[in-house]
């Protein structure tokens, strides 16, 4: 069997085996992150809930929890406390032990509280609380642990368009799960979404533990030239990732305004994202009165042409930066200015087009679009300017991020419930628009994609900082 991988590496790129998977894990994090924000719409009574009666008139069938949107707000920014108390300790686990395995324990956990969700809603609400908070945990620790296997795994050339196919994942788990989630609610139940989507998430596991290492010197199969490729274009060839264990340079890293761009940005846009990612299926069933299965539909469509355009955007650019017609700096620049000013324009537009169907889904779909330019933006900033603490310094940022998680459905629960119109959404739309003002601004003055001294903090800092460059692939002659 080994002779047999071998000679398929050669053919195969195993780094990029390895990004396809991790946008898969990526996927289904995110999927079954976001199914909820669906399928509470068929578990939950809301003709037993007096606030919500609106939802009748939609079409909307009655489950059988009776819980306020208070209580509904609870449930969908659960995830995001075990999401941010994952972030760091997962960071360092990765570094200094295995991001693979950081890796598997995302999945793993998020497949066995899903499956186990019908059971604990059933049981009372506390307990499937406890399910999502364990589940946020698994997906708090997906960005520090593919962060690190990108900065062993990606050339700093193809770094856009590896760090693009992992986390356009997010998008596009986003669009599946949505679809997948309507479509199983309408037809067997709420009860089968948990246990359809967690039974075939298991299938990753399996594929994850053949396929994935930690690093290109660690892995079986990959061919000898693709492990040169990648030692030398990173310049590890005196510096072993899975040997060498630095510690974190607080102050460095904490007054540097790189870092701090990236976690101003982060924070603010990640507003606008989770605003869309778990309130999008509400708004609709509430103000544009699309029934659950259209409501899936819809909602879904924008996450794909978002994944269709951040592939296109990171190609173009990593193309362009090949060529040196580009700075990193530029391409990072230019990647999260598209993912903050469009969707900044697209929501000041729809704040005035009441509950105009048309309209709304256009420009909501415009802005979702534009705002997959984050994974070739300031998401995979954190891996060139500190390669060697990318988990860590994602650990921050995220954890700072997550926030926004954590308040929106909050805030959008108990803004509908006092008053369920356009109006309640208005203050929400404006929010959104002034942190995607303030990322443009902090990100367009201080953002970079320069490699900082503190990267490499036993060297000093008077230690030049290295140029990174991708090598080509010189394969022999008997390996063609």
């Amino acid at each position: 069997m080994a002779p047999c991988l071998e000679q398929c590496s050669k053919i195969i790129s195993v780094r990029y085996t390895l990004a396809v998977l991790g946008s898969i894990a990526m996927a289904i994090v995110y999927g079954l992150k976001v199914n909820l924000s669906v399928a509470i719409v068929s578990m939950v009574n809301h003709t037993a809930v007096e606030s919500e009666n609106e939802h009748n008139n939609t079409g909307t069938e009655d489950g059988p929890f009776v819980w306020s949107n208070t209580v509904q707000g609870l449930l969908k920014s659960a995830y995001f406390w075990g999401y941010i108390l994952a972030q760091l300790p997962a960071a360092r686990i990765a570094e200094l032990v295995s991001a693979k395995w950081v890796m598997f324990f995302s999945v793993f956990i998020n497949v066995v509280c899903t499956i186990l969700s019908p059971v604990a809603a059933k049981w009372h609400y506390s307990v499937f609380l406890l399910m999502r908070i364990l589940e946020g945990v698994g997906g708090g620790v997906t960005f520090p642990g593919m962060h690190v296997l990108l900065s062993r795994w990606a050339p700093p050339c193809e770094r856009s368009v590896m760090s693009s196919i992992v986390y356009a994942g997010t998008a596009l788990g986003t669009v599946i799960f949505t679809l997948v989630t309507g479509l199983i609610s309408s037809a067997f139940g709420w009860e089968a979404i948990f246990y359809i989507e967690g039974g075939c998430a298991a299938v990753w596991l399996i594929l994850w533990l053949i396929v994935a290492s930690d690093s290109p010197n660690q892995h079986m199969f990959i061919s000898t030239e693709e492990k040169n490729m990648i030692v030398a274009s990173l310049n590890e060839g005196d510096i072993s990732n899975e040997k060498k264990k630095l510690s974190v340079p607080w102050k460095a890293v904490l007054t540097s305004p790189a870092f701090l761009a990236i976690l101003v940005t982060h924070t603010c846009c990640n507003w606008g994202w989770y605003m869309v990612l778990i309130e999008l299926p509400h708004y609709m069933s509430m103000i544009l009165k699309y029934k659950i299965a259209d409501n899936a539909v819809i909602s879904s469509i924008p996450y794909f042409t978002m994944w269709v355009f951040s592939m296109i955007l990171s190609k173009s650019l990593d193309v362009l930066r090949g060529k040196e017609k580009i700075t990193t700096t530029t391409a990072r620049k230019i990647s999260t200015l598209i993912s903050s000013i469009i969707p900044l324009l697209c929501f000041l537009t729809i704040c005035y087009t009441g509950n105009d169907r048309t309209l709304v889904t256009v420009f909501m779909t415009v802005a979702i679009t534009a705002i997959g330019g984050m994974f070739s933006g300031y998401l995979s900033n954190h891996i060139d300017i500190a390669p060697n603490f990318a988990g860590t310094l994602i650990a921050i940022t995220n954890t700072f991020a997550t926030v926004p998680g954590i308040v929106v459905p909050v805030i959008v629960g108990e803004l509908t419930q006092r008053n369920p119109t356009v109006e309640s959404w208005q203050i929400v739309f404006w929010v959104t628009i002034t942190l995607y003002a303030i990322a443009t601004i902090i990100y367009g003055i201080f953002g970079s994609g320069e490699e900082q001294k503190w990267n490499k903090p036993s060297v000093g800092e008077t230690q030049p900082l290295r140029t990174l460059k991708c090598p080509k692939i010189q394969y022999n002659d008997d390996s063609t």
